[in-house]
C-alpha cells in the first residue's frame, strides 16, 4: 500500500475521483467523461500503462455494444415511436398512483433491454413531459426514472455497462439465463419497493392527483418502422443467444452483436441516418474507452492484489462482494469498481453467485448517492437541460433507505 501511495497513479486517481465529486472549480466545469480522458491521458504521460497495454485493456465488445444500443435509442426519440408506444402503455393509468406503478414496471423492462445507460437518455424527457402534462413533481419522476432503470437492469446481462463486463470478462455460460435464474424475482420485488419507498415519501401527490390521458406526439413514420424492427431484432437476437447455448453449444456471437445488428437498419435505411449518429451520446463512449486505460493503470500498480493479499477478507464470499460493492460504488462508481474488481475473483470454481452479487450489489449501488451510477449522472445532466435537477440530499433521502431494502433482497436470494 505504501508504495502504491508513492506512484504516480495514485495521485492521478486521486484527482480523477477528487474531480468528479466537485466538478466545477472557478466557475471552470468538469464533465465525467472529460475528467476520465484527463485521466487516461496523464495514465499514459507518466507510463502507468503503456500505449499497447491501454490498447488491449479497451474492451470493444462494451463500445460496439454502447454505440449500437445509442443509436436504437435516437431512433426511437426521433421517430417519436418511443412516445407513441409511452402513450399507449401508460395512457391507460387513470391515478397518478397506477401511473407510476406502470412506468416503474415499464422503465425497468426496458433497462433490462436497452441498457439502463440508453433509457437514462431517452426516459429523462419522457418523464418530464409526463411530469407537465399531469401536474406531478418533477423530482418525483426522475427520482422514479433513476431507481427503476437502476434495479431494472440488474436481471440482465446486458441492463448496464457493468453487468456487461461480469458477462463477458466473467466467463459466465449462458449469461442471460443465469441472471435470469438468480436475479429475476428478487429484482421483480426490489421495483415494488420503489413503488412503495416513493408513495412513502410523496404520499399526496400519489393519492391525490388524477392522471388525464394526453396522445400528442410527432411522428416520423418511416423512421418509427425501422425503430420498431431493431427492438424486434433485439428480443430475437437475445433468445437466440440464450436457447444456443441449450440446443447448438457450438452456435455463438458476441454480446456485442445483440445492439449492433439492430442499429443496422437504422443507419442503412433511414434518410436521417446522420441525424442519428450526431445525436449518439459519443462522450459517454470517450468515457468507457478511457475508464479501461485508467483501471489498467491502476491494476498494474498492484493496489488490489496487495489490499486483498493484506485483509486476509475471502474476496469471492457473496456477502464481501455484495458489501463491498455497494460501498466502493459510492467512490469509484459502479462501472470502474466492477473493471478493477473482476480480475480478483475471476478464475476456476467461482460460483456464479459470486458473480451474481458482484452485479446486483455494483449496481444497486446506484440507488444509493447520485455518483454510484452513471445513469444518474446522466438523468440529471439531460434533466438540467430543461431546467429541472436533483440535489445530492433529495436523492440520498429516498436513496438510502431504498438501497438498504434492495440490498437486503438480494442478500436473501443469493445467500
Amino acid at each position: 500500500m505504501r508504495e502504491f501511495l508513492t506512484t504516480p497513479v495514485f495521485y492521478i486517481l486521486f484527482l480523477v475521483l477528487a474531480l468528479i465529486v466537485i466538478r466545477r472549480i472557478n466557475g471552470l466545469t468538469f464533465h465525467i467523461w472529460q475528467v476520465m480522458l484527463l485521466g487516461a491521458l496523464a495514465a499514459l504521460l507518466t507510463g502507468s500503462v503503456t500505449a499497447l497495454a491501454a490498447m488491449k485493456s479497451i474492451n470493444f465488445d462494451i463500445i460496439f455494444f454502447l454505440a449500437g444500443m445509442f443509436v436504437v435509442a435516437e431512433a426511437l426519440c426521433q421517430s417519436g415511436y418511443l412516445y407513441g408506444l409511452s402513450s399507449r402503455f401508460f395512457g391507460k393509468a387513470k391515478t397518478a398512483s397506477g401511473l407510476i406503478f406502470i412506468m416503474i414496471l415499464s422503465l425497468g423492462f426496458f433497462s433490462a433491454l436497452l441498457m439502463n445507460d440508453t433509457v437514462a437518455i431517452i426516459g429523462t424527457p419522457l418523464v418530464l413531459s409526463f411530469a407537465d402534462k399531469h401536474n406531478l413533481p418533477h423530482k418525483l419522476m426522475l427520482l422514479m426514472l433513476c431507481f427503476s432503470i437502476t434495479i431494472g437492469s440488474v436481471a440482465s446481462p446486458i441492463g448496464n455497462p457493468q453487468n456487461l463486463l461480469i458477462a463477458i470478462d466473467g466467463g459466465i455460460n449462458n449469461p442471460f439465463a443465469v441472471f435470469m435464474r438468480f436475479l429475476f424475482l428478487p429484482t421483480l420485488i426490489n421495483l415494488v419497493f420503489v413503488y412503495l419507498i416513493l408513495r412513502f415519501f410523496y404520499k399526496d401527490e400519489f393519492e391525490k392527483r388524477m392522471v388525464e390521458t394526453v396522445h400528442e406526439f410527432d411522428s416520423d413514420d418511416r423512421l418509427a418502422r425501422l425503430a420498431r424492427l431493431s427492438l424486434i431484432l433485439i428480443a430475437v437476437l437475445i433468445m437466440l443467444k440464450t436457447l444456443a447455448f441449450f440446443w447448438f453449444p457450438r452456435f455463438d456471437f458476441a454480446l456485442s452483436l445483440i445492439a449492433v445488428i439492430p442499429a443496422l437498419p437504422v443507419l442503412i435505411f433511414s434518410p436521417k441516418r446522420l441525424s442519428v449518429i450526431r445525436a449518439v451520446d459519443w462522450r459517454t463512449l470517450v468515457f468507457f474507452a478511457a475508464l479501461f486505460v485508467l483501471m489498467q493503470a491502476v491494476w498494474n500498480s498492484g493496489l488490489l492484489e496487495g489490499l486483498s493479499a493484506r485483509s486476509g477478507v475471502d474476496v469471492t464470499s457473496v456477502d464481501v462482494v455484495l458489501f463491498s460493492s455497494v460501498l466502493i460504488s459510492q467512490v469509484l462508481s459502479n462501472v470502474p469498481f466492477v473493471a478493477m474488481y473482476l480480475p480478483l475473483i475471476h478464475g476456476q470454481g467461482i460460483h456464479d453467485t459470486v458473480f451474481m452479487a458482484l452485479a446486483s450489489g455494483s449496481t444497486i449501488a446506484g440507488n444509493m448517492f447520485i455518483l454510484g451510477a452513471a445513469s444518474n449522472v446522466i438523468v440529471i445532466q439531460h434533466a438540467e437541460k430543461s431546467g429541472h435537477t436533483l440535489t445530492f440530499f433529495e436523492f440520498a433521502k429516498v436513496g438510502v433507505p431504498l438501497t438498504v431494502i434492495n440490498f437486503i433482497v438480494y442478500r436473501l436470494f443469493l445467500v
